[in-house]
Order: C-alpha cells, then sequence, then structure tokens
C-alpha cells in the first residue's frame, strides 16, 4: 500500500473514529511483541478502528546511561518485518539519526521524530524525503504558535503525510500539561493532531533514575482529547508495566487497553457530532 493510500485509510474515520498507535515502548523481545499485536488484532476487529503497531528498536534518550535501551536496529527491524508478516499491521518507529532513517523507511510505514529532536532540520528532512508518512512528536519546550513552522519545514521537504503528536508542554521541573486551548491554534496552522495520552502523563527523571507517571490519569486525558477532537491516539502498552524495560509508569496495560479505546471512541463520536452541529 502506498503512503497516501495508507493516509486516507487511517483517516477516513476523521475525528469521529481516530485510529490508534499502539505497542509497547521498546522491543524487549519477540514474545513480547507477539503478545501485543495479537491482543490488537483481536481490538481492531472488534471495534473497527484502524491501528499502527509501534515500537522502538533503540530508546537512545534515557535518564540514565544504564537502562537498556533495546534490541538495536538490525534486530529491531526484524522484529518489525516479522510484525507485518504476521498480523498484517502498519509499522511506526522512531528514529533518532539521519543514518537510521534508510533501513527503517524499507520496514516501517511511519517514520517517527521523537521531541527532543523536533526541531533538528537535518533529521526532518531525512525523514519527509523517505517516501513514509512522517509523525512529529511535539517536544514539550515548543509553543503550539511554533507548529506551523516546523509543518512547514515538513511539507517542504515533501513529506507524503504528516502529523503532528502533543504529549504537553513542561510545567517546573517534573510535569507536563496538555493545553487543549492550543489545538484551534495548531489545527489552523495546518496540523493533523494525535494525543500521546501515555507520554502526557510522564513525569520526566520522577523516579530519580528513570521517568515516573501518573498512569490512572491516562482515561482523563483520552476522554478530554476526544471530546476536543483529534485524528489519532499515541498509547503505549504492556502486559506487565511493571516489568516494562521503558516508560512502565506511564505505559497503560494490555488487557485494559479494548475498554480505554470503546469508551474513548463513544466520546469521540459525540463530540464530532457536536462540531458538525456547531
Amino acid at each position: 500500500m502506498t503512503s497516501k493510500a495508507l493516509l486516507t485509510k487511517l483517516e477516513k474515520g476523521g475525528k469521529a473514529r481516530p485510529f490508534w498507535i499502539c505497542g509497547p515502548c521498546v522491543i524487549e523481545s519477540r514474545e513480547l511483541v507477539a503478545t501485543v499485536a495479537k491482543t490488537l488484532t483481536g481490538i481492531q476487529e472488534r471495534l473497527g478502528i484502524e491501528v499502527i503497531f509501534k515500537a522502538s528498536f533503540d530508546k537512545a534518550n534515557r535518564a540514565s546511561v544504564d537502562s537498556p535501551r533495546g534490541v538495536g536496529m538490525h534486530e529491531g527491524l526484524e522484529v518489525l518485518a516479522w510484525v507485518k508478516k504476521e498480523f498484517g499491521f502498519p509499522l511506526l518507529t522512531d528514529v533518532h539519526e539521519t543514518t537510521q532513517v534508510s533501513a527503517a523507511a524499507e520496514v516501517v510505514d511511519v517514520l517517527q521524530v521523537p521531541a527532543f529532536l523536533c526541531r533538528q532540520t537535518d533529521l526532518i528532512e531525512a525523514v519527509s524525503q523517505s517516501g513514509r508518512l512522517v509523525n512529529v512528536k511535539k517536544g514539550q519546550f515548543l509553543a503550539p504558535s511554533q507548529v506551523g513552522t516546523l509543518l512547514n519545514k515538513v511539507h517542504k521537504f515533501g513529506a507524503e503525510g504528516a502529523w503532528i503528536t502533543e504529549r504537553g508542554a513542561s510545567f517546573g521541573y517534573g510535569r507536563l500539561v496538555v493545553d487543549f486551548a492550543a489545538f484551534p491554534e495548531m489545527e489552523r496552522a495546518g496540523a493533523k493532531m494525535i494525543m500521546d495520552i501515555t507520554h502526557a502523563v510522564q513525569l520526566p527523571g520522577g523516579n530519580g533514575g528513570s521517568s515516573g507517571g501518573v498512569r490512572e490519569a491516562i482515561p482523563y486525558l483520552a476522554r478530554a482529547a476526544a471530546a476536543v477532537g483529534v485524528h489519532g491516539f499515541f498509547a503505549e502498552t504492556h502486559p506487565d508495566p511493571s516489568k516494562a524495560f521503558s516508560d512502565g509508569p506511564n505505559a497503560w496495560p494490555l488487557e485494559k487497553l479494548e475498554a480505554l479505546i470503546r469508551g474513548t471512541q463513544a466520546i469521540a463520536e459525540a463530540g464530532a457530532a457536536q462540531e458538525r452541529f456547531e
């Protein structure tokens, strides 16, 4: 499927039926990936939603040098290619360097620019020219008024299609705050918004050598974003978040994912209906 055809497929439901980007933060093993992918297959079939499978082959921005980073690019891309073959999902992974883009683009359908790298012009250029869809994580240091400039960069370099993923803005030293009043401003700049409901509850460095999180707030943000209206949701999930190699405190339990999506979907449909009425 071409990138443009995939973009149309994912966005066909609009804000009334947003797509979901789901998966573990990092590839820990093929067994873990298979467990998550199998669960996502059932959810997708039962709820009739579009799902992109996501996982990172390398987490290059860990809080501690001793934190596990993943299986590496070569093995990680092999695992992701297996997921596509076995389960048929479109794939998303993040890249941290321009040298990773070409190899990743041969396997995945969406290349993601991490939040801390969203202003790195060379990386933006490389992913935009890859022929793949682009998901840019909006940095927590970036004002909504700067999103238009970021999108101009992405489009100038010829991206097939692009989304902006919101995770909130830094507040003080230890919390992220989502400003939903900024969404109309970013949409006027041309942004198709995705809400990252798991990283938005992260407490960067909250556990000393690793990040903490307020997992119980995830449904609150999901409901709020669904009411506001977004094109997609980003949610990291794990069978046992307490044992996750990365971002466990802000990962949503896999067994509770379907209920979260089902409830969020109901609000998205109501919110889209109200928007049409207005």
